[in-house]
């Protein structure tokens, strides 16, 4: 067993702090290597998000003198996306970084935890959630249930819909085949006459290419263009100015931890894996915001037109979307419990989202 001193505990300490403020942690001096390696896999199959993903695990062992570094895996090296919770709860892999979206299957209120359809629209409105309105104990509370450890969120940016035919309305969503990821949000698109599916990111390509779907969300331009969308499709499809998404306007992904791992980790080596979480959290965005910038260019080259849909639109896919999420909310106590902060939010004069009017008749069982 690795021997901790009062200063190693002192140092760990200033290191987390540091992680905290997005700064470079510096190596430890003298710290004795337990030699800990953690198998992480992430949910990105490629481009800027596969790379900063590799690029941050590849600092965790210098910052920790060797007593924990993660060997770093893309989409589908180790399991399939769908398989990534039973790989973490089996210890196949230590840890997986996915789209929180995809745990649902298994944790109903995870519906929440999550971007959906005109729901919080900013990062820094999941941030009050989860680290000021009590969302992360929620979900840590929840994910111990499954023998897994939430560590914390992990901010993507606004999801976008490449189609093979212009979509400038909602009526355009009618007899739409299209790729979703499930749930709430391929409840709100069925509603607007589209036949949804759902395909891991990984599948999505090759169904464009031949036809099975007609259009599919995904993520941002950035990994979007260089997982070839533009070459098989011709139209990209998003909200009005300023509202890049009406349905996952902030795309979350998360650390997750098996908890045998987390629990073989000390005290101090748990406060860094939270706070080295928020450092991946902010680069992470960073970095696929700056890459979306330049990916705009390479798709009006490639000949790629993009629609915008409308405030009136904005307004129709509210009527849809605000009993659609009361409806999941009373599937699950725990949904309820977690939608009652958001929505309580969402109504408050910081946000102003929803107003008394739209929920008139709705109610969420067992919330008071």
């Amino acid at each position: 067993m690795l021997k901790r001193t009062s200063t190693r505990r002192a140092a760990l300490r200033t290191l987390a702090g540091a992680s905290a403020g997005a700064l470079a942690a510096p190596h430890i001096a003298g710290a004795q290597a337990a030699g800990t390696t953690w198998k992480i896999q992430t949910s990105h199959s490629g481009g800027i998000g596969l790379q900063t993903f590799k690029d941050w695990c590849d600092t965790i062992q210098e910052k920790t003198g060797g007593e924990l570094a993660f060997q770093s895996f893309g989409a589908n090296d180790v399991v399939g996306d769908f398989q990534l919770y039973d790989a973490v709860k089996n210890g196949v892999l230590d840890a997986v970084n996915p789209f929180t979206i995809y745990a649902q299957g298994i944790i109903p209120a995870a519906t929440f935890l999550t971007s959906y359809p005109l729901g919080l629209r900013q990062p820094g409105e999941w941030d009050v959630f989860f680290y000021a309105l009590g969302g992360l104990d929620i979900a840590r509370e929840l994910y111990a249930k499954q023998g897994m450890v939430f560590v914390g969120p992990v901010h993507h940016g606004p999801n976008i819909i490449h189609s093979k035919v212009p979509i400038r309305s909602l009526d355009d969503f009618a007899g739409l085949k299209m790729r979703m990821p499930g749930g709430m949000v391929a409840e709100v698109f069925s509603e607007l006459g589209a036949e949804t599916t759902v395909l891991p990111g990984s599948e999505i390509f090759p169904a464009l290419e031949k036809g099975t779907i007609d259009a599919a969300d995904f993520v941002g331009p950035a990994v979007n263009y260089a997982l070839g969308f533009s070459q098989v499709t011709d139209y990209i499809s998003m909200g009005p100015p300023g509202f890049m998404s009406l349905y996952q306007p902030v795309d979350l992904m998360d650390i997750t931890v098996g908890q045998a791992s987390w629990d073989a980790l000390s005290p101090e080596m748990k406060q860094f894996v939270e706070m080295e979480t928020h450092v991946y959290s902010d680069l992470h965005h960073a970095a696929i915001q700056k890459a979306d910038q330049e990916a705009w260019g390479k798709f009006e080259a490639d000949g790629t037109e993009i629609t915008r849909l409308t405030q009136d639109d904005v307004e129709l896919m509210t009527e849809v979307a605000v009993p659609i999420w009361f409806a999941y909310a009373n599937r699950d106590p725990d949904a309820a419990r977690v939608f009652k902060i958001q929505l309580d939010y969402m109504m408050s004069g910081s946000l102003g989202y929803v107003t008394p009017e739209q929920i008139e008749g709705l109610t969420l069982d067992g919330v008071d």
